[in-house]
């Protein structure tokens, strides 16, 4: 995973100056779930090889790049996109959103009224529907937008921000951002900072969506500890 080593308060200082002119660039915030996927399936390389910024979004990616290297910083996409509405936004400014489902676009409306919204809902399962992912792209190309937030699932989210990005003429910059517009519209709860300080954000989760999250968090664990493995092997090798 091509993780970005910038810290956070760069990442807001280099969005704040982003308007609508901005040539298309995305960003994605890879968590453990994005690592074990991704050495799973090299042909996924591309879209985190080509995002602007590669954010880890995981603590436990975090804790153990700092055994292995010196540490990247950790940038959740939720406080991300937290301080990016709080602080880096201005009334009026023009905010593309493809979203899952209706209730989180209303939402966004009703809590951030100063922004001009643009919403795209696109149908379920949209990774078997080709021409409802060109929908999101085209969507997303129609019109320039200061920040787009793409929150749909991984790595659908991720393939339809590369898309976008290199759609001629395209502008603005896009966040691939998991359920972080559901939590600062209150649909969701995050973990409590305790347990976010204590890299325990994954088990609030779990334990707040177990039946939708319980095969990704318990199945990576493995292969995550196996790349851990493998990667401190290699590090020895080279050291030979």
């Amino acid at each position: 995973m091509p993780f970005d080593q910038v810290s956070f308060a760069h990442v807001l200082d280099e969005l704040r100056a982003s308007g609508t002119d901005q040539p298309a660039r995305y960003v994605v915030t890879p968590n453990a779930d994005h690592v074990v996927k991704l050495s799973r399936n090299s042909k996924l390389a591309f879209i985190y090889d080509d995002a602007w910024l590669s954010l880890c979004d995981s603590k436990p990616v975090w804790a153990m790049s700092r055994y292995l290297n010196g540490g990247l910083d950790h940038v959740t996409g939720s406080d991300l996109t937290a301080h990016i509405f709080k602080s880096v936004l201005r009334a009026r400014d023009p905010v593309a959103l493809v979203v899952a489902n209706q209730e989180l676009a209303d939402a966004m409306i009703l809590n951030y009224p100063d922004l001009r919204f643009r919403i795209h809902v696109p149908p379920a399962r949209l990774a078997d529907q080709r021409d409802a992912f060109e929908a999101c792209v085209d969507f997303l190309a129609a019109e320039p937008a200061r920040f787009a937030f793409v929150a749909i699932g991984a790595p659908q989210s991720e393939r339809i921000a590369h898309a976008w990005s290199r759609r001629p003429g395209t502008t603005g910059t896009a966040l691939c951002v998991g359920a972080s517009l559901e939590f600062i519209v209150g649909l969701k709860t995050r973990a409590p900072r305790w347990m976010r300080a204590a890299g325990l954000e994954w088990l609030h989760r779990l334990m707040s969506e177990p039946r939708r999250l319980w095969r990704r968090y318990t199945l990576a664990v493995v292969p995550l500890f196996q790349l851990l493995v493998g990667q401190i092997r290699r590090s020895r090798m080279k050291r030979i």
